[in-house]
């Protein structure tokens, strides 16, 4: 006894488009390798399978359309951040993400308000990519920590008998105000230089007291 063979979707289809043009069971059982009964079985539920079948179809040219646009987007995402970073201008993770949405949304389609360039997008592209974070420079100041240690002795006596809502804080900041970021989004083989940092800067003093119930409007300098 012969194996019983399992038609395709599409299989079937073509099937019953060839049975439409009066092509005998007899003959289309012999061609699919399947009984005369399979045959009448498959004709009897054509409605159904042609309605899977151009779903299917439908699913397959969104899906191809999707690819299209996600190799798309994805070169011209990484072509832009090559160009960024050649300039030594810092690429911080969002700033990625909004340029991907901005370059989805120019390469227009119906599905461009769809995309959001998520986290997990972000990763997989810097995966594809083998970019990595790095810090570009800065330095950390080391402190004595018995100093620290014999400070806070101190201070808590010296507080002791005030009222926490009386108790402030003041110090003075730098805002640089034109600064970049410090860190950047790199490639695996960017020694991670960046340009010329902007000195820039207000002198900004801000103050509070311990609970956070009083902050001060900051002055500028």
């Amino acid at each position: 006894m012969a194996a019983r063979r399992d038609l395709t979707l599409a299989e079937k289809v073509e099937l019953i488009r060839k049975n439409e043009q009066n092509v005998p069971y007899r003959k289309l059982a012999g061609e699919y390798k399947i009984s005369i009964g399979s045959v009448s079985n498959i004709v009897k539920r054509k409605v159904e399978y042609i309605e899977n079948y151009e779903q299917n179809e439908n699913s397959n040219k969104k899906r191809n359309l999707r690819d299209e646009f996600s190799q798309q987007l994805d070169q011209k995402v990484y072509e832009w951040f090559v160009q960024q970073r050649s300039k030594n201008i810092p690429i911080s993770g969002p700033l990625l993400q909004e340029q991907a949405r901005q370059i989805r949304q120019q390469l227009g389609g119906s599905n461009a308000d769809d995309f959001k360039a998520s986290n997990g997008w972000l990763e997989k592209f810097r995966k594809r990519h083998g970019i990595q974070y790095r810090t570009i420079n800065g330095e950390s100041a080391s402190v004595d920590p018995a100093t620290v240690d014999e400070w806070k002795k101190r201070l808590v006596v010296m507080i002791d008998k005030y009222n926490p809502n009386d108790i402030y804080n003041a110090d003075e900041t730098g805002l640089f105000f034109k600064a970049l970021p410090n860190r950047s989004l790199v490639t695996a083989k960017d020694s991670c230089k960046g340009g010329k940092r902007s000195k820039e800067r207000f002198t900004v003093l801000l103050c509070t007291n311990m609970t956070g119930t009083d902050k001060l409007k900051p002055l500028m300098i």
